[in-house]
């Protein structure tokens, strides 16, 4: 199966995670200030990914009005968006599309509170009702 072409690399995915959490556009050099706390990345990587990410149409930009150098960026798909993406190309990739498969290895051996199982629980039964809602053939992915 193809992976999605406009999926996020996990070094990308550190740059979307930083303009995500902006709330207007936000500079490379702004971007990279926050990114050095946690990485050790270079201004020519950051300036490499950011090309790629509007490249994929994750990211757009503006120029700034005041100085042509400048350029805002942003997101073009949402957090939601992107990790969607990420999710189904996990499923296809580790469990052939499976996600029932893929749900049961995330929470098989792991202790659960009850807070956390009734929340489960609750989306078992959105997805039961959404699943009742479609017609045969639309609901995918479970074998």
């Amino acid at each position: 199966m193809e992976r999605e072409e406009s999926m996020p690399t996990e070094r990308e995915w550190l740059i979307m995670e930083v303009i995500w959490d902006s709330a207007d556009g936000i500079t490379s050099s702004e971007i990279l200030d926050k990114i050095q706390k946690d990485d050790d990345m270079t201004a020519r990587t950051e300036r490499v990914l950011l090309h790629h990410l509007c490249k994929k149409g994750l990211v757009g930009y503006t120029v700034d009005e005041h100085d042509s150098r400048v350029y805002h960026y942003f997101a073009k798909r949402t957090r939601e968006e992107c990790l969607a993406l990420k999710r189904k190309d996990f499923v296809n990739t580790y469990y052939r599309g499976n996600e029932a498969r893929a749900l049961a290895s995330f929470i098989q051996g792991i202790t659960l509170t009850d807070e956390q199982i009734k929340e489960l629980e609750e989306i078992l039964e959105q997805g039961r009702s959404q699943g009742q809602d479609e017609s045969p053939g639309e609901g995918g992915g479970h074998d």
